[in-house]
């Protein structure tokens, strides 16, 4: 985790103390249940909790101990029964460390799964609110990073929210596929402990049985998970390049909040940059790069093996908590992105109306013409508007073969702009309802 993109409600689900606290209520209320099927005294299981609950954990003493044992849970439990005491002993009975490190590995991506779809709630409410002030503001629609036909700001702001949309259900599904416990003991058979326990812990911590294990969760599950924020950065990535080609000098449709005392180059201070934008298509691919680990960590050997468990320590983190920021950045460019509909208006007279080429096709095929011929008239006089030689509508007039199917009114009727966007009210109402 790096701090300068770092958020510290995300950061704190992976701190060291936190994981310590998971670990410990993980052991404690298994220790519950098997007091309650008389396998441990219930004192016993009443001491780790008296003794523990609100016990701050030594970091440096449980690291101290790994130095030694070259194994993290044994150094927390030997930590624990410093702790505890001579009842520690009842702790961790028929469980293996897979139970404590997948259940809990489990149960902080189901948190950093609530920070991420509240962050994807901003990015949606910040999206829905621009994309309705802007709803009939025009531009023009690009394909291949040419003009195409004209489109609507709000329209693109809207493609953007469907899709986040979208994101938000997958992370919600996501969510519930990682959400599972695990206390199977030693090659998930249950061997050494009563399944009752499983059912326990999942359910005292938010989660559910692990179907079947094998001493460890199937990664499967996580691979979906990291896959899913893969797809939001994606996303994010999306829509960030979107806002860096509008705010190019020569375009200029929008560009991002520039502050008081802002500075844009350490060379040049004119310059504004779309910082921002740049930075989130960055730590975009950043979260894209935990996907391919994520898939390969499905691949174990037999019941279990550690080849997932350095990768996940990695990815754990540093996904959700990069997702994180850039979710919360994006939302806050969005809410103060700058838009200039003037700017718009005048990129989409910038061709001299032929934009409204296909148009002009279709009336001509309505009028007899065979689409091929009409392919023909409409190229042949917007060639010479690519090359600066005239305008695309006066050409179309003093075309001898074009009148022979279509008037000059009938001409000028194809160069309407609010033809274009007759229907946004209906793409509006699909994607946003009918608020």
């Amino acid at each position: 985790m790096i701090p300068r993109y770092t958020r510290p409600e995300m950061a704190s689900i992976w701190e060291p103390q936190t994981r310590f606290k998971i670990w410990f209520e993980i052991e404690a209320h298994a220790a519950d249940a098997l007091a309650e099927l008389g396998t441990i005294p219930k004192k016993a299981a009443r001491t780790v909790w008296a003794k523990a609950k609100d016990a701050v954990f030594d970091v440096a003493r449980i690291d101290e101990i790994e130095r030694e044992t070259k194994h993290d849970v044994i150094a927390f439990l030997t930590h624990l029964a410093e702790i505890v005491g001579p009842e520690a002993r009842f702790v961790h009975q028929g469980m293996t460390s897979s139970d404590v490190l997948d259940t809990c590995l489990n149960i902080q991506l189901t948190r950093a799964a609530d920070l991420l779809l509240a962050d994807l709630d901003k990015v949606l409410a910040a999206l829905k609110k621009r994309a309705f002030e802007h709803k009939m503001t025009p531009t023009i629609g690009r394909s291949h990073g040419i003009h195409a036909e004209p489109v609507t700001f709000g329209l693109k702001l809207a493609y953007a929210y469907a899709e986040f949309t979208r994101a938000k259900e997958r992370l919600i599904a996501a969510r519930k596929e990682v959400a599972t416990c695990a206390i199977s003991g030693a090659v998930g058979t249950f061997a050494q402990i009563d399944p009752r326990v499983e059912e326990h812990v999942a359910k005292a911590m938010g989660l559910v049985p692990e179907p079947i294990s094998t001493q460890v969760i199937p990664r499967d599950r996580h691979a979906m998970y990291f896959s899913t924020l893969g797809v939001i950065a994606s996303s994010i990535e999306r829509i960030a390049v979107e806002i860096r080609h509008m705010q190019r000098t020569e375009v200029l449709e929008a560009e991002e909040f520039f502050s008081e005392g802002q500075k844009g180059s350490s060379a040049m201070p004119h310059k504004r940059n779309p910082v921002l934008s740049e930075n989130l298509t960055g730590l975009s691919r950043m979260v894209r790069a935990y996907v391919t680990p994520a898939l390969e960590n499905v691949v174990l050997w037999h019941e279990r093996d550690i080849s997932h468990s350095s990768a996940e320590r990695m990815m754990g983190p540093d996904a959700t908590v990069t997702l994180d920021f850039a979710l919360v950045r994006l939302a806050g460019l969005i809410e103060k992105l700058l838009v200039y509909p003037a700017n718009m208006q005048k990129n989409l007279d910038r061709l001299g109306g032929l934009v409204h080429s296909q148009r002009v096709l279709l009336a001509l095929t309505q009028k007899g013409a065979s689409r091929e011929d009409a392919y023909k008239l409409v190229q042949r006089n917007a060639m010479p508007v690519w090359r600066g030689e005239g305008d695309f509508l006066q050409l179309l007039k003093k075309d001898t073969e074009v009148r022979k199917y279509l008037s000059d009114a009938e001409i000028e009727e194809q160069f309407d702009l609010g033809y274009h966007l007759k229907h946004v009210d209906t793409i509006f109402r699909r994607v946003f309802g009918e608020s």
